[in-house]
């Protein structure tokens, strides 16, 4: 039988329901019980507040942005599921430089208010209202910029179906945090939310929260010696004294 990474979202509800003391519900979103309608809320709070804490690897995505004039305007929507950019991850690939910014409201209105259009050589940008805008305004052709963020997308609808959500509704939604990080930050929410003593569920969660963290992602190989090891990437080690690979 294969292990499934992630679990349903009625699954998550009735273990931390069962943890408190509460019979599982047969099916958690047709139960009238003022508990479970707390719960099945509760969840949705949980993850929507997890993804903004901590930038997880399952909700990474790369968006790209290919500018054509006339009549591109240098202000784009940002994607549907947009939560946050992850920092120092734009790049204008055309030119293989990097993306400037993000550009703070007093640098914006200096390059408009000396009109540096025609000087400028690194696209940069700004978030404003929603919307992802770069400098100069209109831009030139053929910019390929790409940028990773994280998604609010972390509800699946069903496993495999490649729909994505930030809201739990049915009991077949896939919630793609590790269970016992979900069930164990449902438990603290919903004795917190009752008025009951909450402290060894925070407890719980939180160990859970640094496992989840802790795992997340690879980690870089550790080097006590003098020696630096593993890949080099662009640094003294490969790059001439003279020319930088120029004849």
């Amino acid at each position: 039988m294969p292990i499934s990474r992630y679990i349903p979202a009625a699954d998550i509800i009735n273990r931390a329901a069962i943890e408190c003391g509460l019979e599982p519900s047969a099916d958690v979103f047709a139960d009238t019980n003022p508990s479970f309608i707390q719960l099945r809320n509760l969840i949705t709070t949980c993850g929507q507040d997890l993804v903004e804490a901590y930038p997880w690897e399952i909700l990474r995505r790369e968006h790209a942005i290919a500018t054509v004039v006339p009549p591109d305007t240098g202000v784009y929507d940002l994607p549907t599921d947009f939560g946050y950019m992850i920092p120092q991850t734009g790049w204008e690939r055309a030119e293989n430089v990097p993306l400037g910014g993000p550009l703070s409201p007093q640098q914006w209105a200096y390059l408009f208010g000396r009109d540096l259009v025609s000087f400028t050589i690194y696209a940069s940008f700004r978030i404003m209202e929603n919307k992802f805008q770069i400098f100069p305004q209109p831009p030139p052709n053929g910019l390929d910029i790409h940028f990773e963020y994280i998604s609010r997308g972390w509800v699946e609808d069903t496993a495999g179906s490649d729909t994505y959500s930030d809201t739990v509704t049915t009991n077949d939604n896939l919630v793609l945090f590790k269970p016992v990080m979900m069930v164990q930050y449902l438990r603290f929410k919903f004795l917190d939310a009752k008025g009951f003593n909450s402290a060894s569920a925070a407890a719980a969660f939180a160990k859970a929260f640094e496992d989840a963290t802790g795992g997340n992602k690879s980690a870089p190989m550790l080097n006590a010696g003098a020696r630096a090891a593993g890949i080099h990437y662009l640094d003294f080690r490969n790059i001439p004294n003279t020319n930088y690979g120029g004849p």
